[in-house]
């Protein structure tokens, strides 16, 4: 029987360019879904674009357009991520797309249908940044503590409203029985925390003559969905939901990864309206951090925000995929300067494994080469690192297992200063081959993290050619 693996990044909203922070998301994805496939499953790795709410039609007021065309216009963009970060989701969902809005109102249906959908009229202040509604405890004077630039407003009108707090006790069960949930577990505890002091219903839609973009909901053309709602039903319409039962049967439930600002929407939210519409709740929930610029908050004001497509024009894919990686803790705030990019980038790459690969093809072009079997000692010490390897690319300590390659290299590098085949003798080819061998198990642990990189380095350890996997810079880019 075919294994089948199901991963999704959120869905960013396309009122702006794509940032660095969610490349570090789609990213880290990217290595869960290639490693998945190592294992031999099928999988369904998705990623797409959030384009209904207020900030998205508020943006294309601002710039004097059509929704759809703004939203047409931000989505290509971040569609093209694919090619410059060598990414490998094989589905891109947008919520414009009508096989969602029609999963959005189908859903929308099974928990009215179950009680948990009611009307009522409400007043509250609002963050139109992170279109979510804020308690005064979730403001810092006054504001919101992601969006500072942004006015908190105030809505107050008749909308739908979902039975949130009727599904407290249903959540601290799931969570109680599934401690892997969330990931880190400080995550978990962070929404066991949020859930035991209560929930409060929360207003899902809007009128439609106030802001017309979005979802219509089903049998009252007054209305449309709030944003969230329909949004986080992109997970199971990316999989054909509700139409193509098979394929969703298939592939549902799936892990997603989302920043810490989305951990109550996916955590909580998500898994409210799941449970209420009857269907199986996410399998886990994978969460990172923020990134800073030279510890500073990214912000166009301040002119610090990092563009990814920039970043890879500059440095190269696998460059920039390694630094996110490599630098970067998975599940904790990480920060972002061109001096540790350059640092770790000739230290890492052009000085390690660059150079390990450019001394050892050319010590066996010089040496007449001849292939031998590799050493004992080699072979034990790379089946140490690839359990280790292995151990921790399945805890998603991407760093760490990155590590865990680059102790091999060093090894490496240490062997060949130690042998100095270079001087001949009757050890020489071994040593050569040893440290090619080593290379060619090192492209396959990589090929989930770099996999041009991975690619290339088996051509040549094949073939025996020449090549500058990272040329070293010289010096710092402006």
């Amino acid at each position: 029987m075919t294994k089948r693996f199901y991963i999704t990044t959120t869905l960013p909203y396309v009122n702006a360019d794509p940032h660095i922070g969610f490349a570090l998301e789609i990213i880290q994805a990217d290595v869960i879904a290639r490693h998945h496939r190592n294992q031999g499953y099928k999988v369904f790795f998705n990623t797409g674009t959030d384009e209904h709410g207020l900030k998205i039609f508020r943006g294309a007021a601002e710039k004097n357009t059509d929704p759809q065309a703004y939203c047409d216009f931000y989505a290509k963009k971040f569609n093209n991520l694919k090619e410059y970060l060598n990414l490998s989701y094989n589905n891109f969902i947008r919520t414009t797309d009508g096989n969602h809005i029609r999963a959005a109102q189908e859903f929308w249906v099974l928990c009215q249908r179950n009680g948990d959908i009611y009307k009522k009229n409400y007043r509250i202040k609002y963050c139109v940044g992170c279109e979510l509604e804020k308690t005064e405890s979730e403001l810092e004077k006054g504001k919101c503590p992601i969006h500072p630039n942004l006015k908190i407003e105030i809505i107050e009108e008749e909308n739908y409203f979902f039975k949130y707090s009727k599904y407290q006790k249903n959540l601290l069960d799931f969570y109680r029985k599934n401690k892997n949930f969330v990931l880190p577990k400080s995550r978990l505890n962070d929404i066991t925390e949020f859930t035991e002091k209560g929930l409060e219903d929360f207003s899902i839609s809007r009128l439609k003559e106030k802001m017309p973009w979005g979802v219509e909901v089903p049998g009252d053309k007054t209305h449309i969905m709030y944003v969230w709602f329909d949004a986080l039903v992109s997970y199971i319409s990316a999989l054909g939901w509700p139409e193509n039962t098979k394929n969703f049967k298939a592939f549902w439930p799936g892990m997603q990864v989302a920043g810490k600002d989305n951990l109550r929407q996916q955590s909580s939210i998500w898994q409210a309206m799941l449970m209420s519409a009857g269907l199986p709740n996410s399998k886990q929930i994978f969460i990172h951090g923020f990134i800073t610029a030279n510890g500073q908050k990214m912000s166009k004001s301040l002119g610090n925000v990092i563009d990814p497509f920039k970043l890879v024009k500059k440095y190269g894919t696998d460059a920039v995929r390694y630094y996110l990686l490599r630098e970067i803790l998975p599940t904790e705030d990480g920060d972002f300067t061109y001096e540790k990019f350059e640092q770790r980038y000739n230290a890492d790459l052009a000085g390690g494994i660059g150079n390990l690969l450019s001394r050892t093809i050319a010590l066996a072009k010089k040496s007449n080469f001849k292939e031998k079997k590799p050493t004992l000692k080699i072979k034990k010490t790379v089946e140490k690192s690839s359990k280790e390897y292995k151990k921790l690319l399945e805890g998603f300590k991407f760093n760490e297992a990155l590590k865990s390659i680059w102790d091999i290299v060093s090894f490496c590098d240490r062997y060949i200063n130690e042998k100095k085949p270079w001087e001949g003798g009757e050890n020489a080819l071994q040593v050569i081959s040893d440290c090619l061998f080593s290379l060619g198990k090192i492209a396959d642990f990589l090929w989930p993290f770099l996999p041009k990189t991975s690619q290339i380095m088996k051509e040549t350890v094949k073939t025996k050619k020449s090549v500058v996997l990272f040329p070293k810079i010289n010096k710092q880019l402006t």
